[in-house]
Formats: structure tokens, C-alpha cells, sequence
């Protein structure tokens, strides 16, 4: 699988035994051990962590950030509380009980830094241990956050497009299923920087999948020019495989991210390929950020990013990832 050089120069900066389980073939995810139960234990006291996230119901892609938090979590003994609310202000306010509670550590995204940074600072002002992952690359810094586990939206979107390019598309439909997600618009940004050709973007409700295929299918029967469907989420991406069909497009499809039914439809050739950024490794490493930090006020990437992608999902390594997704972990 090809990657970013800096995500592998994330993955040498940590402990020998995460390194090694960062850079495997499992998309990120510790080997487990014979009796299927990850290695590792501590010697440190019982920490409380909250991870607050944006994540939607239902949507598989924080189930997988969330299974890494508790890897690490069970490998580091600690406590942890994960919360999360699509909405902006609902999410800021989530950050803030966690203050009140008067956790250990916090590991929170910024889908919309404005709202929800203030938040992150006031838990920095009290001397809580605080990270970022998924988005928020451009602004966890600012609210004084010492770390950041995730990928460079405007890079990996810049590379698909390149991939996009070569592949010969020239009419690209980009779909946000989030509006007013800094980090999604930054994907579609650099798909358009990447392909030098035509980037549309269509917003549907990534909340209503139903509605979300619907929108697709009616842009698609309207424009048949459009020769590519490039999705941000694979509950999207699933859905499109559907608008396509229903349009009479002859569009391919293509994704950010993965779960156990899009690998398949990946290997079954229905969607081409998936830019995955490996959540299960940034919620991992958030949380075994926050407790290297109580342990002993080490910081993982020095304050800066630690890329957990880009990296490209086909019919080349679909076999090996699709391993990693029956046990949950891409």
C-alpha cells in the first residue's frame, strides 16, 4: 500500500511496539495475539479519557476511530468516554462536561474550529491534556492542543485527483455529505487542484442516506457528462452504486474512506478505489498520546501533525484490508 513518507515518519516516532503495529499491513492496528487479545499492560494508574468527536449515528467510520480509542485504552488503563454530536455547538458543549468531569485527557476533532476551539483552549487553560484527530489540522495549534493524529485533507484530496486524472476522468461530481465541514471542502479543493479538469460539488445529507442517493441520482440524470461520482464517506459511496445505476450513468466511483461492505465493493469492482486515512490508528493514537503525556510528558510528532494518510485501497491490496475489516479494525 503506498503512503505518504511523513505518515511513516509518524509511525517511527512512536514506542517500538506501536511502530511496529502502525506501519503493518492491518491499515494501523495492533496484531493481536494468539488467544486474540491485544498485547500490552501498564503500570500506571486508572486515567480517564473523553474523546469527543463529530461523528453521525451510523456512520461506520467512527465506529472504527472508536474501536482504536479502546485498544488503546485497554492497553493503557484508562477509562474512556467517548461522546459525539454532528452538530457544532451540541459537540463544543460535550468538550466542556468533559472539563466539568475533570478527565485526565481529552481527544476532540474540529470539524468547525470556530465553534469548537474555544472549547479545547478552555480544557488546555485548565491543564487537561488535549489532542486533535480527523479534522482540525490547520487549527488545533491555536487553541494550544499538543498534538494532532490524522491526515492533510488538501493533500490527499490533491492525490486522489491526480489518480482521478490518470485514470482519465474530466467531470467530477464531489459529495459533502457534511456542510459547513471545513475538512470535506478541503478534500473536494484539492480533488479539483489534482485533476485540472471540471469539479462539481453536490451537498447531500449524510444523515439520510435515502435523501443523499436520491440528490446524486437526480444530478446524475440531469448531467450525463459527469463521468465520476467521488464520494467522502463509504455509507455514501455505497448509496451512489445505487444513484448510478438508477440515473443510467456510466460514472465510476471512487471514495474517501472504508468499511467491511465498501472493501467488498471494491473487490467486487462496483467502486474503483478508497483513499483511507486509517481511523482506527487516529483514534489509537490519540488516546495513547494523552496517556505517554501523563505518563511521563512525552509528545508524539513534537507538536506537529502525525499523518495516518494518505494511502490507496484497490483491487491491488483489497485482499489484506479486507482481513483487517472482519476484525473490525479498517
Amino acid at each position: 500500500m503506498t503512503s505518504l513518507s511523513k505518515a511513516i515518519a509518524g509511525c517511527l516516532a512512536l514506542s517500538a511496539a506501536l511502530a511496529a503495529a502502525a506501519c503493518s499491513s492491518t491499515g494501523g492496528a495492533p496484531r493481536p495475539t494468539e488467544d486474540d487479545a491485544t498485547a500490552g499492560g501498564v503500570d500506571t494508574p486508572r486515567y480517564v479519557v473523553a474523546m469527543v468527536t463529530h461523528g453521525a449515528p451510523g456512520d461506520t467510520f467512527w465506529d472504527l476511530v472508536r474501536k482504536g480509542a479502546e485498544d488503546a485504552a485497554a492497553k493503557d488503563n484508562i477509562e474512556l468516554r467517548y461522546s459525539s454530536d454532528p452538530q457544532a455547538p451540541n459537540q463544543a458543549n460535550l468538550v466542556r462536561t468533559a472539563i466539568d468531569s475533570r478527565v485526565d485527557g481529552i481527544a476532540v476533532t474540529l470539524p468547525n474550529a470556530e465553534a469548537i476551539g474555544p472549547a479545547a483552549g478552555d480544557a488546555v487553560a485548565a491543564g487537561i491534556p488535549t489532542v486533535g484527530l480527523n479534522a482540525g489540522m490547520g487549527d488545533y495549534a491555536k487553541y494550544g492542543m499538543s498534538g494532532y493524529f490524522g491526515q492533510d485533507e488538501g493533500i490527499a484530496g490533491e492525490a486522489a485527483g491526480k489518480r482521478l486524472k490518470d485514470e482519465g476522468a474530466q467531470h467530477v461530481m464531489c459529495v459533502i455529505h457534511e456542510q459547513g465541514n471545513s475538512s470535506q471542502e478541503e478534500r473536494c479543493a484539492g480533488v479539483d487542484k489534482g485533476l485540472g479538469g471540471k469539479v462539481e460539488i453536490l451537498y447531500v445529507n449524510g444523515q439520510d442516506l435515502v435523501s443523499a442517493q436520491s440528490t446524486m441520482q437526480a444530478k446524475l440524470s440531469q448531467d450525463k457528462g459527469i463521468d465520476t461520482v467521488f464520494a467522502l464517506q463509504a455509507p455514501v459511496a455505497m448509496r451512489a452504486i445505487d444513484a448510478v445505476k438508477d440515473a443510467g450513468s456510466g460514472a465510476k466511483i471512487a471514495t474517501f474512506d472504508t468499511n467491511a461492505e465498501l472493501v467488498g465493493a471494491i473487490a467486487d469492482g462496483r467502486i474503483k478505489w478508497a483513499v483511507d486515512q486509517q481511523p482506527y490508528l487516529q483514534g489509537y493514537l490519540a488516546v495513547d498520546a494523552l496517556w505517554l503525556d501523563k505518563r511521563n510528558g512525552a509528545t508524539l510528532g513534537g507538536g506537529q501533525p502525525v499523518l495516518t494518510g494518505p494511502s490507496f485501497v484497490d483491487a491491488s491490496n483489497v485482499d489484506k484490508v479486507a482481513e483487517a475489516a472482519k476484525a473490525g479494525m479498517r
